[in-house]
């Protein structure tokens, strides 16, 4: 559960080139029959650093039955048109599991250190160095790095490599064409909106993990707009048509967006 509407909102930091700006979006997540989800995401960028931060709360019978809250924070510079993440924060409480985690990373953005603690048990555990973790990046730097592609080429191909402190796998990126967005009763949000997917290949799925086993053959999709007025682009929709509890559906009620 906590990967899976992270990652999901993670896919909304897609931004334009321009000076010091943040844009927060709002919510609504549907899992099946559930309204399950209340949640925010906002991302900053400035010529020479970034910050991308996320809350996930589920939402009333959802709430119910799978009771789940988490934070996300990442902060990193931005150097020679290259993103380096200085630090990574993570929080969960679930029903029973209380959950934290920190990566602590050199100045060159790699990792050296891992911190996390499981119901107030904690541990330190120094990440061997390996070249191989050079070229990586945390889950939501991935996000911040395909908004600067975006808006220098219009286009989501990619493929970026994140090692999490424990793991590495491939974060794969596609253009899927346009599509036409009408709105409804959950987004006001209407235009021509470009569909991208995002697939995540070698990343597994444990303990109070409920919904995050995507494979490389279960792709997210989501659409992306304009901002009318800013040109800033945003993400109005997100789909995965199957997860253990049905088809998920995100829908984007408002955007906030700071020049």
């Amino acid at each position: 559960m906590k990967k899976t509407l992270f990652t999901l909102f993670s896919l909304l930091c897609l931004c334009r080139e321009a000076d010091a700006f943040s844009v927060t979006h709002d919510f609504t997540v549907f899992i099946g029959p559930f309204n399950a989800s209340q949640t925010s995401f906002t991302y900053a960028l400035s010529p020479d650093s970034y910050a991308v931060a996320s809350k996930v709360k589920t939402f009333g019978l959802f709430n119910t039955l799978y009771p789940f809250e988490a934070r996300y924070a990442t902060t990193g510079h931005i150097k020679n048109g290259k993103l380096e993440t200085t630090s990574y924060k993570y929080q969960s409480q679930s029903r029973f599991t209380k959950r934290k985690k920190e990566l602590i990373y050199n100045e060159q953005g790699v990792p050296v250190y891992r911190i996390s603690s499981k119901n107030d048990k904690e541990k330190k555990v120094e990440i061997t160095p390996d070249p191989k973790n050079n070229e990586t990046t945390d889950l939501q730097t991935v996000f911040a790095e395909l908004a600067r592609q975006y808006n220098q080429v219009k286009f989501c191909d990619s493929r970026m490599e994140v090692f999490d402190g424990k793991r590495r796998f491939d974060v794969i990126f596609k253009d899927e064409g346009k599509e036409e967005l009408a709105p409804n009763q959950f987004s006001p949000l209407t235009g021509t909106a470009s569909k991208c997917s995002m697939y995540i290949d070698k990343l597994g799925s444990e303990g109070d993990d409920l919904l995050w086993q995507f494979t490389s053959d279960r792709p997210i999709y989501f659409w992306i707009l304009a901002d009318e007025k800013t040109g800033i682009p945003f993400i109005a929709r997100i789909e995965v048509e199957e997860t253990p509890l049905g088809k998920m559906n995100v829908y984007t009620h408002n955007i906030t967006i700071e020049e």
